[in-house]
């Protein structure tokens, strides 16, 4: 069976061709996807011939709001979604004065391992279709009644270990006939696959790349991060350089603080070392604590005297504000508690 809303506008058409079908039927069915439509046989500007056979050949992929939470503090969303097969995920919807934004789920789970994360605490189940993660952005606006501007894909799962279903997610919710969301307006995280970095580099997608440091030598962020047995932090930073010079795009970079372990002011001045001069953003995240860890979150003190220190580099630098603390906002923690 098709899964009909991962392709793109053009394989639609040639689909619906194949059919016996006049090609401006692709653009009919194309809206009606596009509107959240979970089923064939209620777009009715399609003759029955045609449904019966989509009906047949191709499915409308569907995702179910299993929970969701509120923000009483800041009104931010946190949705935990059911997919067709029973796997479940997570999305986040927030509010900013530069539009709404959502974070996205790129996989069921993740096989990263990030020992701050809740994303990984039971591993990878398998890859979203480009389906699943526009379904998030639709559903979510459905049910809000607000239009989505932003797009981060930050949630569960490690976005270039998915490489393939993301790029075409990312062109299809890109295209102007359907959500037509701009790539300046989107940001992709990773923790650091240097060989998808460099690839990439190549897709000429204006969007804006976040890498996940959180920590200054190679020996901590091996504790920390497991992909940094594979790539050093020195050749995770060359593969951000060839990225810079490649796509005259600034990169940002992720940094977790987490108390007594890389929160310190040599900590600090090592960072500041290893970005000063380079085209890039820092973006400092006060940990957010998880039941089955026991990593904590800098101290407030902490912080400002790390915000101070990188500044002394010239350095662009923010503390990420923390959305939805009273719901847990950041993404894993839910999914956690219904799985096996």
């Amino acid at each position: 069976m098709i899964d009909i809303l991962s392709l793109y506008p053009h394989e639609i058409e040639d689909f619906i061709v194949s059919l016996g079908e006049k090609s401006f039927r692709a653009s009919q069915l194309f809206a009606w996807l596009y509107k959240g439509s979970d089923s064939f046989s209620g777009m009715t500007n399609l003759p029955r011939s045609l449904i019966s056979r989509l009906e047949e050949q191709a499915v409308i992929k569907n995702i179910v709001i299993e929970q969701k939470l509120v923000s009483v503090i800041d009104g931010t969303v946190k949705y935990l979604f059911a997919l067709d097969d029973g796997e479940k995920i997570e999305s986040v919807f927030m509010r900013y004065k530069h539009g709404n934004t959502i974070c996205l789920s790129t996989q069921a789970g993740c096989r990263m391992g990030c020992s701050f994360c809740a994303s990984a605490l039971n591993g990878l189940k398998r890859n979203l279709l480009p389906s699943e993660m526009l379904l998030q952005i639709i559903m979510a606006e459905r049910d809000l009644g607000e239009k989505i501007s932003n797009i981060v894909l930050m949630g569960i799962g490690e976005p270039l270990d998915n490489y393939d279903n993301v790029i075409r997610f990312l062109r299809l919710v890109n295209n102007k006939d359907g959500l037509n969301i701009g790539m300046r307006h989107i940001s992709l995280s990773t923790c650091g696959l240097v060989d998808k970095i460099d690839r990439l580099s190549e897709e000429n997608l204006p969007l804006t790349l976040s890498v996940s440091l959180h920590a200054t030598d190679d020996i901590k962020r091996r504790a920390l991060m497991p992909v940094a047995n594979r790539w050093s932090i020195d050749k995770l930073l060359a593969s951000c350089e060839r990225y810079i010079k490649k796509t005259s795009r600034r990169i940002s970079f992720e940094y977790a603080l987490i108390a007594g372990v890389n929160d310190s002011v040599e900590d600090a001045n090592k960072l500041g070392r290893m970005l000063a001069g380079m085209l890039c953003h820092l973006n400092l995240i006060p940990i957010n604590p998880i039941l089955e860890k026991n990593h904590k979150k800098s101290e407030k003190r902490a912080i400002e005297v790390f915000t101070r220190t990188i500044e002394t580099y010239k350095i662009s630098v923010t503390v990420r504000r923390r959305l939805g603390s009273d719901i847990n906002a950041s993404c894993g923690q839910l999914r956690a508690g219904h799985s096996n």
